[in-house]
């Protein structure tokens, strides 16, 4: 198995900022690459590196990346960086950008795990990006509000290990160690929780546009999951190609020993459905 890193210059307003990547397998394979969209804003990619599997499976290149302002793709200053900066155009703009210098734009599939499926619903639904494939949306919601109904309706119903099981996995404490010691983005983005909501993406929304997503598009979930039904229904009813598989952990499918080979068969079996 092939592994590529880099970084590609990011440019935002009279400032150049630089994103980090990582290709597992070859893009010259002939298979349109997977790009992996991490959780947050502000969590690094590192818990999503089991979605290499991927890969193993049926020869998909995968695409991880560090958001701006994140692990390998921080920047001197992050912290003195105005709330105004941290827009849903900067996070659309660094993902042009990116599958632009990997020539990448005439096809490819995203998924996106929690924020990351936010940022990919609400990029497909405004970009309509011509290239894309597939769409895959795990544990995300179409709105900030339909997020915190969720997360309240589980707070009174279920213990304290919602996001993964416990003890964590390494990649996940890589993660989360990553957002203590830059945790600009999360906390202007989202506030000091993700059960107390006060940052820019509060009033969030892209529920007036996901009708007009056209990317076959996979949705998932789990019984215990932070995104619980009141988050998925929405995609559901209104994306008109659309399927929704559940699972029986919670937050993260893909580091759940009951959940992780299944959620890799779904998610290779959509992605190579002919």
């Amino acid at each position: 198995m092939t592994e590529v890193t880099g970084k590609v210059d990011f440019k935002v307003g009279g400032d150049t900022y630089q994103t980090w990547y990582k290709i597992v397998g070859d893009l010259a394979s002939g298979s349109h690459p997977l790009i992996v969209l991490h959780g947050g804003p502000g969590i690094s990619h590192d818990y999503m590196t089991p979605l290499a599997e991927i890969h193993n499976k049926c020869n998909i290149p995968v695409i991880f990346y560090d958001q701006i302002g994140i692990g390998k793709s921080i920047f001197e200053g992050v912290a003195e960086k105005l709330k105004e900066f941290w827009t849903l155009d900067l996070f659309m703009d660094e993902l042009d950008n990116l599958i632009a210098h990997l020539g990448v734009q005439n096809g490819s599939n995203l998924l996106g795990h929690s924020w990351g499926a936010m940022l990919g619903a609400h990029y497909a639904s405004h970009r309509h990006p011509v290239g894309l494939k597939h769409l895959i949306l795990s544990s995300g919601a179409p709105s900030m509000a339909l997020w915190e109904e969720s997360t309240a309706q589980l707070l009174k119903a279920l213990p304290a290990d919602h996001v993964c099981k416990t003890p964590w996995p390494k990649v996940m404490e890589t993660s989360f160690a990553a957002m203590m010691q830059n945790p600009t983005v999360y906390h202007t983005m989202i506030g000091p929780s993700e059960f107390t909501i006060t940052g820019t993406l509060k009033s969030w929304s892209c529920l007036d546009q996901i009708h007009t997503i056209t990317t076959p598009t996979l949705l998932t979930n789990g019984v215990s999951d932070e995104a619980q039904d009141v988050c998925v229904r929405p995609f559901f009813h209104r994306i008109p190609h659309v399927k929704w598989v559940q699972f029986s952990q919670r937050h993260m499918p893909f580091l759940e020993e009951e959940d992780q080979a299944r959620y890799f068969q779904v998610v290779a079996d959509f992605l190579t459905y002919p």
